[in-house]
């Protein structure tokens, strides 16, 4: 199994969860292929970065969804559809737990795999 981030930025965010503040977001598209088949997840996990330093990701506010699973392989066609689509599918996991991502105050520049 091979399980890649092709898709993956920080960007500023608010949510409370669990008491805990959270500032910033991590998001990802995650490919997972196995034996012919491939996986695309659209996740986002919530983390405090309670200053600019502050990277550490906790992974109890994370939330994810299957968007595309079928046979077949990854490709470069199917990467760019699914990154481009990835900000409805990441606002529909935050309004569910009443987070939000601040698209447009990104905290790093996007890594592609």
């Amino acid at each position: 199994m091979a399980t890649i981030n092709v898709y993956e930025q920080y960007f500023e965010a608010e949510m409370t969860y669990s008491g805990v503040k959270r500032h910033g977001a991590l998001v990802m598209l995650i490919a997972d292929s196995d034996a012919g088949n491939i996986r695309y997840e659209a996740a986002v996990s919530f983390f405090p970065h309670s200053d600019e330093e502050d990277y550490a990701v906790s992974y109890d506010a994370y939330f994810s969804k299957v968007i595309f699973e079928g046979s077949g392989r990854r490709s470069k066609k199917r990467d760019k559809a699914f990154t481009d689509e990835i900000k409805g599918h990441i606002d529909e996991l935050a309004e569910r737990e009443k987070g939000k991502v601040f698209w447009d105050k990104p905290l790093r520049e996007a890594r592609l795999g």
